[in-house]
């Protein structure tokens, strides 16, 4: 009779890559937790079940206490160092957000377990970069991570083009109010008072006041 193999739940089983004669893959288990009050037990039993039913050989595993956004993460340091010496085949998660800080972040592990030669397992995702459909998702999310980052450099650019746009002659902040300013000022507001009370430059309180002066000059001419 063919044995019979079990799955979790929302699970597929594994069947690429099998491994060597005799031999069971060897697997870690990362986990992490925001704060000392939580406890990573629930990661640590649905992953070592996973593992048990795909016939892993769980070698380590590691967990962070830590926020999410902090960039400092030793217990995933150490998975990557040990990851580097070739000291198991594949990682399991238990969600992609245990993992890293951000989407770059996400995909810079990623990318570098892949040149490993190391598999990536995420239970909630139901992703496993063994696979084709992992393997696809992995470019989903490098194309992800790269329309941020143009995303982020487009924001930036359109940010310095109105910061150079105040420096040009006539040019001033699109959200101040230049009639206020020129009030104060004439009203005997010192340069600094006015720059202050409208968040610009005395450079530009100078420029405003100028500008609004010539249209007067040129009708006394």
């Amino acid at each position: 009779m063919a044995e019979q193999k079990l799955s979790l739940p929302g699970v597929p089983p594994k069947t690429e890559i099998p491994a060597k004669a005799g031999s069971a893959k060897r697997a870690v288990i990362y986990t992490r937790v925001s704060t000392g009050d939580q406890h990573a037990e629930t990661q640590l039993y649905d992953l070592r079940e996973l593992a048990k039913q795909r016939r892993y050989e769980i070698v380590h595993e590691y967990t962070d206490t830590i926020s999410g956004a902090k960039s400092k993460r030793p217990g995933l340091d150490q998975l990557l160092a040990d990851a580097r010496r070739h000291r198991f085949d594949v990682v399991l998660v238990a969600a992609f957000d245990r993992v890293a800080r951000n989407v770059r972040h996400f995909l810079e592990v990623l990318d570098e377990l892949s040149h490993l030669g190391i598999e990536f397992v995420s239970l909630r995702e139901n992703i496993d970069t063994g696979g084709p459909l992992g393997r696809a998702m992995v470019v989903i999310v490098g194309a992800i991570a790269e329309l941020e980052k143009s995303l982020i450099v487009e924001r930036g650019n359109a940010a310095s083009e109105i910061g150079r746009s105040a420096n040009r002659p006539g040019g001033a902040p699109l959200n101040v109010d230049r009639a206020a300013i020129v009030r104060d000022r004439l009203a005997g507001l010192s340069l600094t008072e006015v720059a202050k009370r409208y968040r610009v430059s005395r450079a530009t309180v100078v420029r405003l006041v100028r500008d609004a002066k010539q249209p007067e000059m040129v009708a006394a001419a």
